[in-house]
């Protein structure tokens, strides 16, 4: 077995110490959240929000790189890092790293998704320090030994059969491969049986190397915190990997793209034995950088997105059809979704399908009433602030947002924006995401007849 011996590094020079760029994107009322800003040289940036009523902290690392980034023969390789870098590095094996946040109480996990990868600890605020040095020592240190590669494989092609056994989760990647294609955003985050088994350790430390950049990170903190503290400790960390190799690098911009989706009126089916067909309808969306996004918020919420919403009183209430169905959005640097999710029984899957087809098209034509958008904008503040009571969600909201937006909006603002919504705004966005002719895309025990039939759903 390679043994894990301790990194030989660097000693920063006086270049890699000069000066760093820190701004106050929000200013809180007494400190209380605060968010400011700091960029190192090496293009690292640390963004922190200041919760002094807390006694916990959560800290995270977003790294520029997600499925989208793959190509077909990579196609896992994000996902299966994300799970490498829990296996060790230089200073810890994979039991040390877990043993030193279980030994304080702490939560420590990771997430990919298909534009980025985030790496994160939850704890006492007097154990950041802890979690700041086991993170980054992570993000900067993973050695990806061979012999971990192989044991991970398991893990991850049981992940995959575990995501293959739940209907209702993988009709929304059968949806996603219906609408973009065998292409980026079509393919599943988690890879495939075959993709999987044929990555090597080899090409997933060149996709690390290339992705795990300073430039291609951000930090984020939210908690009982001081930011001047956090910069020491992450700097400190990051030198001491040497991760700093360029003093004048540049963060990496949002993404901008250029995928467009044309995709209509195309369906897939997947037979599988299952007590309920699984539906997606939908239809391209949004990017997640449109100016209408918040009118699409408010409709979402309207249609789908609550127990007084249209979907959920036709089919679920007034008929019983359903006992989950909602809808949603998925907005990208460059395009996205919106998508109407049932799950029903199979002899019912027309009628659930006609209902829905026909609440889409009649708010595409006529709208939805001023009282359906008030209570929708209500809705859709009162969640927007009551998802962001805990320090891991404060992190996730920073930190997404330098990455994915390069700027940062504060909840009064989210606030007000979403209550300067118009019906005219939302009726408007309606016609234009509505009008389409839908996609459609099934999981379950469907017979011929019934599968024939089917297509007659986005005709």
């Amino acid at each position: 077995m390679t043994s894990r011996s301790s990194k030989v590094t660097a000693r920063p020079s006086s270049e890699a110490r000069a000066v760093a760029r820190t701004q106050t994107l929000i200013k809180g009322q007494n400190g209380i959240g605060t968010v400011r800003k700091t960029t190192l040289p090496g293009g690292l940036r640390i963004v922190t929000e200041t919760l002094p009523s807390v006694r916990s902290a959560t800290f995270g690392i977003w790294a520029h790189v997600g499925s989208r980034d793959e190509t077909p023969a990579l196609n896992g390789a994000t996902h299966y890092l994300e799970h490498l870098l829990f296996k060790g590095t230089g200073q810890r094996s994979a039991l040390d790293i877990s043993a030193a946040l279980d030994a304080v109480g702490g939560e420590m996990n990771a997430f990919t998704a298909k534009e980025y990868t985030c790496y994160y600890a939850r704890v006492l605020d007097t154990d950041l320090p802890l979690a700041i040095d086991v993170v980054c020592d992570m993000l900067t240190g993973s050695l990806i030994l061979e012999e971990d590669v192989d044991v991970e494989r398991g893990a991850i092609l049981e992940e995959i059969a575990m995501t293959e056994d739940d209907p209702g989760d993988c009709v929304h990647d059968l949806f996603a491969h219906t609408m973009f294609g065998d292409n980026a955003l079509g393919r599943p985050v988690l890879g495939t049986v075959d993709t999987v088994n044929a990555l090597s350790a080899d090409r997933i430390r060149r996709f690390y190397k290339k992705h795990y950049d300073p430039t291609h990170l951000v930090v984020a903190c939210a908690g009982n915190i001081d930011h001047n503290k956090v910069v020491r400790q992450v700097r400190a960390a990051f030198e001491k990997a040497g991760a700093f190799k360029n003093a004048d690098a540049q963060p990496i911009a949002p993404r901008d793209g250029s995928r467009r989706i044309r995709t209509s009126g195309k369906v897939e089916l997947l037979g599988r034995k299952t007590e309920q067909a699984h539906v997606v309808l939908g239809m391209p969306g949004l990017a997640r950088t449109d100016d209408r996004r918040w009118a699409m918020g408010v409709l979402n919420t309207a249609l789908g997105g609550g127990m007084s919403s249209r979907l959920f009183q036709e089919v679920r209430e007034k008929r019983g059809l359903a006992y989950s169905v909602y809808s949603y959005t998925s907005g990208f640097a460059d395009c996205g979704l919106f998508g109407v999710y049932a799950g029903c029984r199979p002899s019912q899957v027309h009628d659930v399908l006609r209902i829905c087809r026909d609440e889409l098209d009649h708010v595409a034509a006529n709208g939805l009433t001023d009282d359906e958008i008030a209570r929708a904008v209500g809705q859709l503040r009162g969640s927007t602030v009551l998802g962001l009571e805990d320090t891991g969600a404060l992190m996730n909201r920073i930190g997404k947002s330098e990455l994915c937006w390069g700027e940062q909006m504060s909840v009064d603002d989210m606030l007000d924006r979403i209550a300067a919504v118009t019906p005219d705004e939302v009726r408007s966005v309606a016609r234009d995401i509505l009008g389409q002719r839908p996609s459609l895309s099934v999981i379950g025990p469907l017979k011929d007849k019934q599968a024939a039939r089917l297509h007659d759903a986005v005709a």
